[in-house]
């Protein structure tokens, strides 16, 4: 169930920005911005994303809707496990490790002041192979998906800046009250549930795009109409 009270407040731990590198994946040379690293300093942030942050796959990646990526820290101890390694700040390619949220405890449209900007949830994040290349395991991005420790995107209502240590404070609680883990449940793991497919596209302006147009096709294949 979401926090309901809209003050909820969380501790940003890291910020966490890098460069388009060029590693391997599957023998295959593979470019990617997921190797992000912690910065001290205070960074922008704005529609098109995190200063000094570079995104590589445009298409599925970056934009308006995916500016800043977000992961909870209460989530590494898990993978951590699943991996048999410790894992920095910004293992998940995250630009934004939080010290305590969780899924279950925000909705797809939530509202927060970070710094000195204002942003709200966008959807949750869909982990890619990019996860499997950088970690060595190509089960880690099903394993993400399925568990629903997802993190999730910000859009960026009012450009501003933001520093670690800073607080995410919540201003106000999407009314329809769709939490991320239950974007996460119908997208990744009730695939065939209408009701639910017709709640997330009853978000339609503040849920994604993409997920719309993801959702909508789904729905089309379930009804016989595609």
């Amino acid at each position: 169930m979401a926090v309901e009270k809209a003050a909820y407040q969380v501790r940003i731990v890291s910020v966490n920005a890098g460069r388009i590198r060029t590693s391997v994946y599957r023998n295959r040379d593979a470019v990617s911005g997921i190797f992000k690293q912690p910065v001290s300093e205070a960074v922008a942030i704005g529609p098109q994303g995190v200063s000094g942050d570079e995104v590589a796959d445009l298409v599925n990646h970056g934009g308006p809707d995916k500016a800043v990526c977000v992961y909870s820290h209460v989530h590494y101890p898990r993978w951590e496990g699943h991996l048999g390694l410790s894992m920095p700040y910004g293992a998940f390619g995250e630009n934004l490790t939080l010290e305590g949220l969780r899924e279950e405890d925000v909705r797809i449209g939530d509202v927060f002041r970070v710094g000195t900007a204002v942003v709200q949830i966008s959807q949750p994040r869909i982990p890619c192979w990019k996860l499997a290349m950088k970690w060595g395991d190509d089960k880690l991005p099903e394993l993400v998906a399925k568990s629903g420790a997802t993190g999730f995107y910000f859009r960026v209502l009012e450009p501003g800046t933001l520093r670690k240590d800073d607080l995410l404070i919540r201003e106000t609680c999407h009314p329809a009250g769709v939490t991320v883990a239950e974007a996460n449940r119908v997208m990744h793991r009730d695939k065939h549930d209408l009701a639910g497919i017709r709640m997330l596209l009853d978000l339609r302006g503040v849920l994604a795009d993409s997920w719309i147009v993801s959702l909508e096709n789904r729905w089309k294949r379930l009804n016989g109409e595609a």
